[in-house]
């Protein structure tokens, strides 16, 4: 599966520490290899994983591509950005 970040998904792997980076990584390699199917819920098209127990991994499938929407390292920021959608 081809693995595809965003822009904004990009960026805030940058500002990772490296520890935190490497878990991301690692769990976007899982994923594409065995997709979990977590959905958002209010109808946001995404999907989520937990990657700690504050940091998150927001991303979609289209046919055969894993597109990473973005990386949270808190659950402080994934919640702002979750409201958004309400």
């Amino acid at each position: 599966m081809k693995i595809s970040y965003t822009e904004n998904a990009f960026s805030d792997l940058e500002k990772m520490d490296y520890s935190l980076n490497q878990q991301f990584i690692k769990h976007v390699e899982k994923i594409s290899e065995n997709p979990s199917k977590r959905h958002l819920k209010h109808g946001i098209p995404y999907f989520v994983e937990e990657v700690t127990k504050q940091a998150r991994l927001v991303y979609n499938f289209e046919e055969k591509t894993l597109y990473i929407i973005r990386c949270f390292k808190n659950h402080k920021d994934y919640e702002k950005w979750f409201k958004r959608f309400k």
